[in-house]
């Protein structure tokens, strides 16, 4: 099979009819699906309703520049979250152009449910819009199908996930498409500005954003006349992520942050495009001496890190407590790498972005000219997406949106070889081969269902629960407000529930009131009460079977938290009834 260039226009109505089709088909799928949910209000993640909890402050008259949540440790001035406000403007601009109609409650459930399902929609029209140019419309529709089939894409766009991770997705979709642009100026702003507005998100996608610009570098190293990618990419990056920061975060906050944008990421990154500009004025210059100045701006970056920023060098945890990373980060299952994942998520990020870098080997083997050049680079960003996949398993995300365009692809041909089978048995073969592509967990999940796993009284394996917040609220909000000493997980639902503060939520910025709780609730009652007196804490919530109480009632059995999951209350707490058939409980600190 020859393939050959066979570009079309960006958009055509016949590519936003077709996946309009399949983004209404899947959003209808995700309502039903998430119904219960979006009636009870259960967000997907804590990180949703706190970055709810950011917006309603924004909305209310707090600074824009100010991302400090200020009931998290309220006594030591709150806690600055690491948190973009890109994120935060769709979801300001539809509530606000929804409360007049709906009133504020219903106007921020329903943009809830609106804007992951929009993110949703991009992300298809991004993804689709490669297929269509490049290969068929029945590729087109494919790769929308292997994107709604990717358990973890799918996780980050659904109903009430209003958090960054479906923006990134979008974002490294838009980059992609960049490369994608026949004129190298044009692209390689789309490219470079769609990175820089990625690492304002989330710096987390720093790893992807070199392999990016590494291509256009690779374009300047196979032909001198392709230069423009790589220098004007790394102008994009730099010009946009500067006028990013002084948009969202502004200049009152100028330290050296890891876990975002900082000065020493701008400084690096206008350095590198300063120094590809005067690199790519050498005209005439030898390969390896184009190769070695490539080499000297990736060396000037790590002194820059290094000089300014040493402590960046370990990542963005890097000065995470010990005691946090243990109880807490290391329980954060999107944040560790697959190998630690449960057996069925693992395979959902490994097997699709595998066939596809094997399907896009094929379209490269059997393509001449541009698109030779462009499958063998797409096969090489799939490789470094599921490589940092491998190692953070929420970054299965990204590669499972890259991988759909070649599986998509390959989903067409078998079906189309699966179609000319005579007999039944072979054909029925072929589809039960085809979907295990799509969903290669289906075996064990259905295995998991017939076999279910018994879980003993404290076991920190535990995942269900009857903590209803919600129902209780009402008690809450009757209470005179004070702060609450909770468990990190259930802080961000007190939050938005109520008017009270809390301790710490599991936010690594609040390092601080993360390891207080921590302790507190691992070292003797004696202790916590004293602790808790001296702090002027009003209230202790609890959830009794979540997983976080287990896990420091099983690290300290003979803690404070272990104790109040066995029934054993101090004295000094003063029970109080709430609402419902909750297990939820709260007591009155003496």
């Amino acid at each position: 099979m020859l393939f050959v260039e066979r570009r079309k226009p960006a958009f055509t109505r016949e590519l936003l009819s077709r996946v309009g089709l399949a983004w209404a088909m899947i959003v209808g799928l995700l309502l039903v699906t998430n119904l219960s949910a979006m009636r009870a209000l259960q967000f997907p993640d804590p990180d949703d309703m706190m970055r709810l909890l950011q917006v309603r402050d924004v909305l209310s008259g707090q600074s824009w520049f100010d991302i400090t949540q200020h009931r998290v440790d309220a006594p030591h001035g709150g806690v600055p979250m690491h948190w973009s406000r890109l994120v935060d403007l769709p979801l300001m601009g539809l509530i606000a152009l929804l409360t007049p109609l709906l009133g504020s409650d219903a106007a921020e459930i329903t943009t809830a449910i609106i804007i992951p399902l929009l993110t949703l929609g991009i992300a298809l029209l991004l993804a689709g819009r490669i297929a269509w140019r490049l290969l068929s419309a029945e590729a087109t529709m494919f790769a929308c199908l292997a994107m709604a089939l990717s358990v973890p894409l799918v996780s980050q766009m659904r109903p009430l996930r209003i958090d960054h991770h479906g923006w990134q997705i979008v974002l490294a979709l838009a980059a992609v498409n960049g490369l994608m642009v026949r004129t190298p100026r044009v692209g390689s702003w789309i490219t470079g500005a769609s990175l820089a507005a990625w690492l304002s998100i989330s710096i987390e996608g720093l790893p992807l954003a070199a392999a990016i610009v590494g291509l256009t570098a690779l374009r300047w190293l196979r032909d001198p006349r392709q230069k423009q990618w790589f220098v004007e990419t790394m102008q994009a990056l730099a010009i946009t992520s500067g006028l990013l920061f002084a948009a969202t975060r502004g200049f009152g906050d100028l330290a050296q942050h890891c876990d975002a944008i900082s000065p020493v990421h701008l400084t690096i990154f206008v350095a590198g495009a300063i120094s590809a500009t005067i690199l790519a004025r050498f005209e005439g210059l030898p390969l390896a001496g184009v190769i070695a100045g490539m080499g000297l701006i990736g060396a000037g970056a790590l002194v820059l890190l290094h000089g300014a920023a040493p402590q960046c060098l370990g990542g963005g945890f890097a000065e995470l407590d010990p005691l946090v990373g243990y109880f807490w980060y290391d329980g954060v299952g999107e944040g560790l790498p697959v190998w630690k994942q449960d057996a069925g998520l693992a395979l959902q990020i490994v097997i699709p972005p595998l066939i596809a870098i094997w399907a896009a080997a094929r379209l490269a083997a059997n393509a001449t000219g541009w698109l030779l050049i462009w499958w063998t680079e797409y096969a090489l960003l799939l490789g470094a997406s599921l490589f940092v996949a491998l190692l953070v398993a929420r970054a299965g995300a990204v590669a499972g949106a890259l991988a759909a365009v070649p599986l998509g692809w390959q989903l067409a041909e078998w079906f189309r070889a699966a179609r000319h089978l005579q007999a039944p048995a072979k054909r029925f073969a072929a589809m039960a081969g085809i979907s295990l592509a799509l969903l290669p967990a289906l075996p064990l999940t259905l295995f998991t269902m017939a076999m279910p796993a018994e879980a003993s009284g404290r076991s920190p394996m535990l995942r269900a629960s009857s903590c209803d917040i919600p129902q209780t609220a009402a008690t809450l909000r009757k209470l005179p407000r004070g702060e609450i000493l909770a468990p990190l997980d259930i802080g961000p639902r007190l939050l938005y529930e109520t008017e009270h503060s809390v301790i710490a939520t599991g936010h690594h910025r609040g390092n601080r009131g993360m390891k207080w709780v921590i302790e507190t609730f691992t070292g003797p009652a004696e202790a916590a009460h004293q602790r808790l007196v001296e702090r002027k804490t009003s209230y202790l919530a609890l959830c009794p079977d979540l997983v976080e109480p287990a896990r420091y009632a099983q690290a300290a059995p003979d803690g404070f938290m272990a104790a109040l999951l066995d029934g054993e209350e101090p004295d000094w707490l003063e029970p109080i009834p709430v609402a419902g058939d909750s297990n939820f409980r709260i007591w009155k600190i003496r």
